[in-house]
């Protein structure tokens, strides 16, 4: 006999949105929620990517919850250890840490149609939910590169979001494979001590400057002492972000500034012509992700750091083979290359009324959701950070936000109305999804490059292709008339207790 544990709400993930989600239904009234945790304590991202030199290329100020302002910042981009703290902070204060199971992996959501609830298997037994809100994070599967002979590599490897701090880099041959955002972040940070560097690229990135500073002790406490002005400094960095959109989906003119700014701190950083060259992106700004750097470009012009572009064809026991025919010699390789984002593992394990796979569904429809938060054929599951909700140049917990008001609007809609379930209708979801592809087909992200922002049907699920307070204006209200509704009573009675 098992024990089935009953819960009417319940999150899977402690990062931000899954944390911002318990915060803000506990809020609302709704107590009886659980979140289900694989790590060891909350953040997510931010507890997973610990490499060196990690930190957030969005201000302090915009990238943190509007409801917990933290006047404390020590910089104007928040290192990843300060972030981590911040979170749990935030979870300790807000009293949803008790509501925490961690260690706890999901290995399957199914819904059951007759009762209308969800069925969750987890590594520590059963869940019964009503409810289920999916926090999983769209950063939180590393992607390994399919490269000959890795696996024979007789040093260590590991990816950036793994990083194993037990390996010391100091005099050591190290290689890193990829040159993105974290990329950008570690190769500065180890650059110094290594005895050589080998970073290997495919593209070129963007890069502009990176306007950071330390705040001081006066200023700390002006934004502890003085109301409004934390506030204020939040809506300004809003707006300045904003503005960038302008480029990617209004007018491409606008770029051309911003392409101007990456090419002078490209020639005012690096002298040499030839690694100049190699370093010049050779696609539309903004396609890909902007970084932000006052160092990558320096580290990368030191005697110790070679860029290689030609591209890897096998890795040997002791070093890495290019398709120029030289072997590089490596003792340890660290892999950059980023996450599964539209193609998460964990969308294989969620089957909706049909029996299909959210994995299933989007290989063959595309991905894609109603306001990137509900998904038709999968009822009263709410999925934070989904489709067509990611960000190239703002915060994304702005748009968490924007999800929790439609979330607990829903919730609280169901409750007034005596409502099972709710499943968003398949026309709605596919009227919304055709004016979203309307709205991306001539921004820079579908015609500038290939990127993986894209799927592999050259649509853009991964990015909102308009103002963020547009979005924030569609998930104000949960609009009931889109979904088709079951009423309490209408489902077999849920069972809960011992099940064989």
């Amino acid at each position: 006999m098992e024990q089935i544990n009953t819960v009417d709400v319940l999150i899977v993930g402690a990062g931000f949105s899954g944390l911002g989600a318990a915060i803000r239904l506990a809020q609302e009234g709704f107590e009886d929620l659980v979140v289900l945790e694989r790590g060891s304590d909350v953040g997510g991202t931010w507890r997973d990517n610990s490499y060196p030199g990690a930190a957030c290329d969005v201000p302090s100020h915009l990238y943190s919850y509007s409801f917990a302002p933290n006047p404390d910042w020590s910089r104007a981009f928040s290192p990843q250890g300060e972030i981590y703290d911040y979170i749990r902070r935030v979870t300790r204060e807000a009293g949803v840490r008790e509501k925490i199971r961690f260690g706890v992996e999901v290995t399957a959501v199914d819904f059951d149609e007759p009762r209308g609830r969800w069925t969750v298997q987890t590594s520590e037994g059963t869940y019964d939910a009503r409810v289920v809100v999916l926090g999983v994070g769209a950063l939180c599967e590393p992607r390994n590169p399919d490269i000959d002979g890795i696996e024979d590599f007789a040093g260590p490897v590991f990816h950036t979001a793994r990083w194993d701090h037990s390996v010391m880099l100091a005099d050591k041959r190290v290689a890193v494979i990829g040159t993105g955002a974290s990329a950008i972040q570690v190769v500065p940070s180890i650059a110094p001590t290594v005895a050589h560097l080998d970073v290997y690229q495919r593209t070129a990135p963007w890069v502009l400057p990176r306007i950071d500073r330390t705040y001081p002790d006066l200023e700390r406490k002006a934004y502890r002492r003085i109301p409004g002005l934390q506030r204020a400094v939040r809506a300004l960095q809003y707006a300045s972000r904003e503005f960038q959109v302008v480029g990617l989906t209004r007018s491409r003119a606008a770029l051309a500034p911003i392409k101007a700014l990456g090419r002078a701190h490209l020639a005012m950083q690096v002298r040499d012509r030839k690694l100049r060259e190699a370093l010049t992106p050779r696609f539309e700004i903004g396609c890909k992700r902007i970084l932000l750097s006052n160092t990558w470009y320096p580290a990368l012009s030191r005697e110790n750091v070679d860029l290689v572009t030609s591209p890897i064809t096998r890795v040997t026991s002791d070093g890495i083979v290019t398709a120029d025919g030289v072997e590089h010699p490596t003792d340890v390789l660290v892999v950059a290359t980023g996450f599964h984002v539209t193609d998460s593992p964990f969308f294989e394990r969620v089957r909706g009324t049909d029996g299909r796979t959210l994995a299933d569904k989007w290989a063959g429809d595309g991905m894609e959701a109603y306001k990137g938060t509900t998904v038709s054929g999968y009822p009263n599951l709410f999925v934070l950070v989904g489709p067509a909700t990611g960000l190239g140049h703002s915060s994304m917990i702005y748009m968490i936000e924007s999800q929790l008001n439609y979330l607990a609007d829903a919730m609280q809609t169901m409750r007034a109305r005596n409502l099972q379930t709710v499943d968003v209708r398949e026309v709605v979801q596919e009227a919304y999804n055709d004016e979203l592809r309307a709205n991306t087909g001539d921004t820079v992200w579908t015609t500038g490059c290939k990127s993986w922002y894209l799927d592999d049907k050259g649509n853009a699920p991964a990015v909102w292709p308009d103002f963020t307070f547009v979005f924030r204006r569609e998930t104000r209200e949960f609009d009931l008339s889109a979904y088709r509704r079951t009423p309490v009573g209408a489902t077999e009675p849920s069972s809960s207790g011992a099940r064989a």
